[in-house]
């Protein structure tokens, strides 16, 4: 069988057990049986095992078996598929790679953004992450007038807004910094050897920031947000922050918290929602929120 088609499987298969919870291979199999790329032949005992060995070692997802309960199978470790893990974001990107594929007959009706790849230099980032080698880096800032060298020590890499970004420890300085790939004109990997921070946790660094920019100056504090009419679903469907939660209820609005360090790349998502939105809390955020729209009227008058 095809690699693509045998990673369809697999992407069937955790689907549909995510789903389930607990399922027992028999309904595992009525369910397989209905799906359009068995052809109406069950899965084989053994086929299952080989598959449920394949998705341990490929995406890092164990399927296990609570034989105290009708032998049901389930996800071991559902951490890993939390919404930021590497697999979930291979297994979205793979599921939807698959829908897309099979509708070739309608790809003129199906828009999609592109999603810069960054290529070689991504390449030879997470290569020295790999080998723990130091990497000597080209850098441009915006309205900068040169260029700027660096060596860094590469700790971790992060998809957000569509763009990459690189986590680095600098030699010089020694304290962490944040690059876009966009503005890295060159990476070259060095021989030179580095041992991880033992207490370093790509998760954790960026768990109290919203997007990429961490400032530890910056308190850790609750946001709260009121959402009015219709931007109470949106806010539902598509959380700020992984921290988000609904605490308050009414007719034409709710409220909702976030646990972050306030800095000034949040302020663009709460200023692109105009009147939809209103901060409630804390005030200071609620001020800058507000005087940032009186200058953005002022440019129309």
């Amino acid at each position: 069988m095809k690699s693509y088609a045998l990673f369809k499987e697999y992407i069937w298969l955790v689907s549909t057990i995510c789903r389930a919870g607990r399922i027992s291979l028999e309904e595992l199999n009525r369910k397989w049986v209905g799906a359009d790329m068995s052809e109406g032949l069950p899965m084989a005992r053994s086929t299952f095992n080989r598959h449920k060995d394949a998705i341990q070692d490929i995406f890092g997802i164990d399927i296990e078996c609570d034989r105290r309960c009708g032998f049901r199978y389930y996800i071991g470790n559902p951490e890993v598929l939390q919404e930021e893990t590497i697999q979930n974001w291979m297994l979205s990107t793979l599921s939807v790679n698959s829908v897309l594929a099979e509708s070739k007959a309608v790809a003129d009706r199906i828009l999609l953004e592109p999603v810069p790849s960054d290529g070689e230099n991504l390449h030879k980032f997470i290569d020295a992450m790999k080998s723990n080698v130091r990497i000597d880096v080209v850098y441009h800032k915006y309205a900068a007038e040169e260029d700027s060298k660096m060596t860094v020590e590469p700790y971790c890499v992060k998809l957000f807004k569509r763009r990459w970004y690189a986590l680095v420890k600098s030699i010089k300085h020694g304290h962490y910094t944040t690059l876009a790939f966009d503005r890295i004109k060159t990476i070259s990997l060095s021989t030179d050897k580095f041992t991880l921070d033992a207490d370093f946790d790509a998760a954790a660094w960026f768990k109290e920031c919203y997007g990429i920019v961490r400032d530890d100056e910056k308190e850790l504090q609750t946001i709260r947000i009121r959402a009015f009419g219709q931007e109470v679903f949106y806010m539902r469907d598509l959380p700020l922050h992984p921290t988000q939660k609904e605490v308050e209820t009414a007719d034409e609005w709710s409220d909702f918290e976030i646990q972050i360090r306030p800095t000034a790349d949040f302020f663009s998502p709460l200023l692109s929602r105009g009147p939809l939105i209103q901060v409630m809390e804390p005030q200071w955020l609620a001020d800058e929120i507000k005087r940032q729209h009186l200058g953005a009227a002022g440019r129309y008058e």
